[in-house]
């Protein structure tokens, strides 16, 4: 059973590792503001919702376990509350998203600020 659980738990914190990867990728290759703060926040809580996961398989039934849970609940409360405060201030602040029209798509030129 033991076997079992170790390797739950490393799967667990395999896959939350390859989406905090994945979100570091995407912080360097998109674009924009917008789409980088997007897949900032979305890996961030689902990596670390799968890291700390994987954590708490492996504490096992101890007092880390309620430790683990509350980081776990307060990563997911902090963290999208703050890619949201984020975003509402770069919008107020002017910063438009990078949007692109089918025409530029089409034809390959640069997306527009608009």
């Amino acid at each position: 059973m033991e076997l079992v659980l170790d390797i739950i738990s490393w799967l667990f914190l395999l896959t939350g590792s390859f989406f905090c990867l994945t979100g570091a990728v995407g912080l360097l290759r998109f674009p924009d503001f917008f789409s980088r703060i997007h897949a900032a926040s979305l890996t961030d809580t689902l990596g670390a919702g799968l890291i700390l996961t994987g954590l708490m398989i492996q504490a096992g039934w101890g007092l880390v376990l309620p430790k683990l849970l509350l980081i776990l609940l307060f990563s997911f409360l902090a963290g999208t509350t703050a890619s949201h405060a984020m975003a509402k201030a770069a919008l107020k602040s002017g910063l438009k998203p990078l949007v692109v029209n089918k025409e530029e798509k089409q034809s390959g030129e640069k997306p527009s600020k608009s």
